[in-house]
């Protein structure tokens, strides 16, 4: 499992350079869950752990802030989720999460990036059950048997964790996400997560070469370059 996380943050880390881009999906999607499910991150756990994912990757705190009184003053956009599904090059799986205020144009845009890459746009479902929806925690120091000590007595149910160079990582299902961080910092005080996330990890991975490679990263380019598209999950190691 780990494996596969890694290989997407390497995809995602040569995908996702252009920072005005990276702010404006932190922003849509901080505006989304403030406006859903309050301002206050004290008591909206999503909102404060998106504004730690969003700082660190170096968002600005202006652009943050922005975005949360976007929320407060109840103006803005009505965007809702909408999640598509397929297969890439070389038939690896394709998960693609939009903030959309359009479903007909955002669909339109996506699937044009799938048959401009002779990908094909499958129905909702159709491989989203060879992915599991998981948390992931990570976090330096500690030790390993009482992380997973605390997670277990919390009855987390903690599919994997691994050690590696003093990292403690940690994969649960989603729906543990905020049991698992209250059990941790209950044990532990509170922790500088170096991972906060919750992703759709593929069971398989496919192998991808020569021309597949070439044509994967176009594809992925072109849905990064889409600013409805949130995030991309896939099956495909480069």
């Amino acid at each position: 499992m780990g494996r596969a996380y890694q290989n997407r943050k390497d995809s995602m880390a040569k995908t996702s350079d252009a920072k005005a881009r990276v702010y404006s999906k932190y922003s849509r999607e901080i505006y989304v869950i403030a406006k859903s499910g309050g301002i206050d991150p004290g008591g909206n756990l999503a909102l404060r752990g998106l504004i730690d994912r969003a700082k660190k990757d170096q968002v600005p705190t202006h652009v943050i802030e922005k975005a949360i009184g976007k929320a407060k003053d109840g103006g803005g956009e009505d965007f809702s989720p909408a999640r598509y599904e397929g297969f890439g090059p070389g038939g690896c799986m394709v998960i693609v999460d939009c903030l959309t205020d359009n479903p007909n144009r955002t669909f339109g845009d996506v699937r044009q990036c799938f048959t401009k890459t002779k990908c094909k746009i499958g129905t909702q479902g159709s491989v989203s059950h060879m992915f599991d929806h998981a948390a992931i925690l990570a976090f330096k120091g500690g030790d390993e048997e009482a992380v997973l000590d605390a997670l277990l007595m919390a009855d987390v149910d903690v599919s994997d964790i691994e050690n590696e160079d003093g990292t403690i990582t940690m994969f649960m299902p989603h729906t543990d996400y905020f049991k698992a961080k209250q059990a941790l910092t209950e044990a532990f005080g509170e922790i500088d997560f170096a991972v906060d996330e919750i992703q759709f990890l593929p069971q398989n991975t496919a192998p991808i070469t020569g021309d597949d490679a070439e044509m994967f990263e176009r594809f992925i380019d072109m849905l990064n370059d889409l600013d409805d598209v949130q995030n991309i999950y896939h099956s495909a190691e480069l």
